[in-house]
């Protein structure tokens, strides 16, 4: 037989109603009184039901995580955190990988509700506003990534045009000047593509420079590797990555060709996954903080699950870094 809030609260001395307001975090608890309760748990090894209490409540105590590519390191990483700051809620994560399909993307917002959870993020690759607004499901949602801004849902993300625009000057403080973008896309309206070319065309504006772009389909290290291969008829002395695995793959092909990274062509990319840190060079990276964002995502979905009233829907922006590391600054 399991311990009951009945035999908690006959060791304390207290009452059924004073032990629930303990174990559900209520504050109008006496410290005195709080401290002999948890005593009282302590002493039995008390477990909460919490499948029990979410289904008094209404609630699943789970949440859905669906995400363009699972296999992809930034991605991965930031799924941890998620997992993590879900935890601290005594929430359950189940994920789910979209591969950036609209069809599939549109399965998951309209069968949320079937899967019995509690909320859902989203980092959407082709779905767009229209379809978001029109969506009858009710389920809380919050959005992540570049695809969606100022939508009918709660959006966090870190701002790519400055973020961008932040590497592109760090080259350029180390007297580059004949620098390349690569990760431009053909079918990219929106996202983010279009927001780290604007950055880096800003930085170059700014200072008088000349851009040279090269586009991907996806961000794969063999796209990156491919399109480096183009970029050296050009001889750029720099190249701006739109993400660490184009800058990985773009670091193999220049080395391949017998050429320094830093010396001759200075690299850089975005995300700080852990494979650049442990490159050869190490890679100069921007760091978006996935901690953040994670936290900021599941902070939003908590809001939006407890139905709080008086709350449009808010953009978030989380931080970030610049990761200066040998693939700029040399050994």
């Amino acid at each position: 037989m399991g311990v009951s809030l009945r035999d908690i609260a006959r060791l304390a001395g207290v009452s059924v109603k004073t032990v629930s307001n303990v174990v559900n975090g209520y504050a109008h608890v006496s410290p005195a009184t709080r401290a002999k309760v948890e005593h009282a748990l302590s002493q039995l090894d008390y477990r909460p039901n919490l499948s029990a209490r979410n289904l008094r409540q209404g609630r699943t105590g789970v949440i859905a995580l669906a995400l363009p590519e699972l296999d992809a390191p930034y991605f991965a990483e930031l799924s941890r955190f998620v997992i993590e700051a879900a935890a601290e809620l005594r929430w359950l994560v189940v994920i789910e990988q979209t591969d950036g399909s609209l069809e599939r993307e549109r399965q998951i917002l309209d069968g949320v509700r079937d899967h019995r959870v509690d909320g859902l993020i989203l980092s959407p690759v082709a779905i767009g506003v229209d379809e978001l607004a029109a969506r009858t499901d009710d389920t809380a949602l919050v959005l992540l990534g570049e695809r969606i801004h100022d939508g009918p849902a709660d959006h966090v993300a870190i701002d790519n045009v400055r973020a961008a625009r932040d590497v592109t000057e760090h080259l350029i403080g180390l007297g580059r000047t004949r620098i390349a973008a690569l990760g431009a896309q053909d079918n990219s309206a929106s996202g983010t593509a279009p927001l780290r070319l604007a950055g880096y065309r800003q930085a170059l504006a700014a200072h008088g420079l000349p851009e040279t772009v090269a586009k991907v389909e996806r961000y794969r290290r063999r796209e990156g590797a491919a399109a480096m291969a183009a970029l050296l008829e050009h001889r750029p002395d720099a190249v701006f990555c739109f993400n660490d695995l184009l800058a990985l793959g773009a670091m193999r092909t220049i080395l391949s060709a017998g050429l320094r990274v830093p010396e001759d062509i200075a690299l850089a990319g975005l995300d700080d996954i852990e494979d650049g840190r442990y490159s050869t060079p190490t890679l100069t990276t921007l760091a978006p903080d996935k901690a953040e964002l994670a936290r900021i995502a599941v902070d939003l979905l908590k809001r939006r699950i407890d139905g709080r009233p008086g709350h449009p829907p808010q953009e978030t922006r989380a931080g970030y870094r610049l990761m200066a590391r040998e693939s700029t600054l040399g050994r």
